[in-house]
């Protein structure tokens, strides 16, 4: 009698050993379920890097996108330097960039391209363009609202021409801009600024040209009707200003056989030739150095911003 209650406790405890087993078993998430529960996590830490990415590049498509573009890390006088537009048509496009504090992308903000001469060429040294030319930091007194892009080119010829065109429309895309509010000029090798206008005079507002020489077609221009302002030394050392002189009269002539009045004419193309009068008593000691003079002028830079 004592034996079988003996084997019975045994089973009993056997048995009760055996619950408490699957019970322990039951209760703990099996292989499957643990993977599971990790996939979920996964998905939903990729879920949310997704969505901050979306936000972000929701901002900067309104703001500064760099998805192509390579950063500068140097900054001069508000101006970011040497960052770089990877385009794959038109290579590396160095570029400085001064963008308003205030700008988050709410509202257009105006567009203005200031084109190197020979001395602030990318060759010459990062940021030598705006280090010797002011364009870009005068214009800050005209219109605040507005992104100033300085290109550091390598030339003056077409490639250069269509890397401007490229660095432009990367702007109109990636930032909010008013399409009525785009200006550009060009100094002295500037004159890449023409060939510019000859391709895709659209893209801009108003053109101001500077000691320089007009070797794009003209009919782009009056097609378009955008405006051009024309300003040289009267002896331009390396010019001479007849060249200036001859691309007012082709563009006046063209928009005279459309029938448009003078007065009319005047507001769609002007020349602006300085006498040594101008030059007398100031910095500058060569007609062909009127980039510091024209920049400060306030008739001048007051047509551009104007339009």
């Amino acid at each position: 009698m004592e034996k079988r209650k003996l084997v019975l406790t045994i089973i009993g405890v056997v048995i009760l050993a055996m619950v408490i087993m699957v019970y322990i078993y039951l209760s703990k998430p099996g292989k499957d379920e643990k993977k599971n529960q990790q996939t979920i996590n996964q998905v939903q830490t990729v879920q949310q890097k997704t969505n901050e990415k979306k936000e972000n590049t929701e901002k900067n498509t309104s703001g500064d996108e760099l998805e192509n573009v390579t950063p500068g890390s140097e900054e001069y006088r508000g101006f970011l330097l040497d960052n770089v537009l990877h385009s794959p048509n038109e290579g590396d496009i160095h570029y400085n960039v001064y963008i308003p504090d205030a700008y988050d992308g709410t509202k257009e903000y105006a567009l203005y391209v200031t084109l190197p001469g020979y001395q602030g060429l990318y060759f010459q040294g990062v940021g030598e363009n705006i280090r010797t030319e002011d364009f870009g930091f005068e214009a800050q007194k005209y219109i605040t609202d507005m992104i100033i892009v300085a290109p550091q080119l390598n030339d003056w010829g077409q490639t250069s021409a269509d890397q401007t065109i490229e660095l432009t429309q990367y702007f109109l895309t990636h930032y909010i801009i008013n399409p009525s509010k785009v200006y550009i000029n060009g100094y002295s090798g500037g004159e890449t600024l023409s060939l510019v206008l000859a391709k895709q005079p659209e893209l801009y507002t108003a053109a101001l040209m500077c000691s320089s020489q007009w070797d794009g077609a003209y009919e782009p221009v009056v097609e378009m009707k955008t405006l051009v302002y024309f300003v040289i030394g009267e002896s331009d050392e390396y010019y001479g200003s007849e060249p200036f002189k001859e691309a007012y009269q082709q563009i006046h002539e063209l928009y005279k056989e459309q029938g448009l009045s003078e007065s009319e004419i005047d507001k769609l193309v002007v020349l602006d030739v300085k006498d040594k009068d101008y030059f007398e008593g100031t910095p500058v000691t060569y007609q062909h150095g009127g980039g510091y003079l024209f920049c400060r002028d306030k008739e001048i830079m007051g047509w551009l911003f104007n339009q």
